[in-house]
């Protein structure tokens, strides 16, 4: 591929931005009216997150209970290396877990970061929102007020994860620091409900073997997810420094309201942020969104994204826009 430079990419990107605003890349469902409850989430993993907050919405719970209960699934499963219980830990072998919840209807929220010994974090940025004045715990302060709430202590860091971490520690700690392949397994959920309101989630145990403290995207609000329910929805996931630098979520929500298709909204803020960052498309980074219609799509940094749909009807994982369409010309 004959290397692009910066000031055609930028006027490649406006010109794909004005064809975008006149008609969708695709259409994926609501052509003939909304398809709510709807699920959408990152990965194969938020397949069973995306049931299990469907079944929440069948039986009466809030799309804000879907997306908690839906997150406890991926929390709570031991294989997922990124997430909750099971994930890898950081440089000096603790589990720090980060989480954020968010719900359209008064546009409230809550967020924990580098969380220790928890099992559900979402449960307690959920409790944050809930329960205080504030949107954003962390560390020990999030720690003392999860128990005070009533959580337990668990132990995070599973005997599989101790030996990777162990093998991991005797080798040169700082090439594998420096390596982002453990960071992008995140899970994003957002939920639409029969009623129109909105709701989403993020949870993470972040980069693995970061730096004791590390907080990526995933915890906050306008980063790692966005919810406004005039307009739709949007979660992240991958290397979150290259999300949290360009307010991610919040600019994909900012191309819906503009006109654009979820999955446009996707596109675009990839490639506004790849036009500014001199990492350019190998950026890692991925989002989902959703729109008050009933409308979503997905785009990520790389060959294949990806990502869960679930409705009443249907429940599948779907591949989201990769590099070749991102980096299309649009004459």
């Amino acid at each position: 591929m004959t290397k692009m430079t910066r000031r055609q990419f930028i006027g490649q990107t406006a010109l794909a931005a004005g064809a975008l605003n006149a008609t969708s890349l695709i259409d994926e469902g609501a052509a003939a009216g909304r398809m709510a409850p709807m699920m959408v989430s990152t990965w194969r993993h938020g397949k069973p997150a995306n049931e299990a907050a469907l079944e929440v919405l069948r039986t009466g719970g809030s799309p804000l209970d879907a997306v908690e209960q839906g997150i406890w699934v991926t929390e709570a499963d031991a294989r997922e290396s990124s997430v909750g219980i099971g994930g890898i830990p950081n440089a000096d072998g603790a589990v720090q877990l980060d989480a954020c919840i968010m719900e359209g209807p008064g546009h409230g929220a809550g967020s924990v970061a580098a969380l220790e010994d928890i099992l559900h974090p979402i449960s307690v940025a959920r409790r944050v929102m809930e329960q205080t004045p504030h949107v954003m715990l962390v560390g020990d302060g999030a720690r003392k007020f999860a128990l005070e709430q009533g959580f337990e202590q668990v132990e995070l860091l599973t005997e599989e994860r101790r030996r990777a971490w162990l093998a991991w520690s005797e080798q040169n700690a700082r090439e594998k620091a420096e390596n982002p392949r453990f960071s992008h397994d995140t899970v994003a959920l957002l939920v639409l409900g029969a009623n129109g309101d909105l709701a989403g989630g993020c949870s993470t145990s972040g980069w693995g073997y970061k730096l004791p403290g590390r907080v990526g995207d995933s915890p906050i609000i306008g980063s790692g997810l966005y919810v406004d329910n005039e307009v739709g929805a949007a979660g992240a996931t991958g290397t979150g420094e290259n999300v949290m630098r360009y307010c991610g979520s919040f600019m994909v929500v900012e191309y819906m309201r503009q006109g654009l298709h979820p999955r446009d909204a996707c596109i675009e803020t990839i490639r506004r942020v790849a036009s500014k960052d001199p990492l350019g498309f190998n950026l890692d980074i991925h989002f989902i969104a959703l729109d008050k219609r009933g409308r979503q799509g997905a785009a990520g940094c790389r060959t294949r994204f990806d990502y869960s749909v679930t409705t009443e009807t249907s429940s599948e994982v779907l591949q989201g826009a990769g590099t070749e369409l991102l980096q299309r010309t649009v004459p």
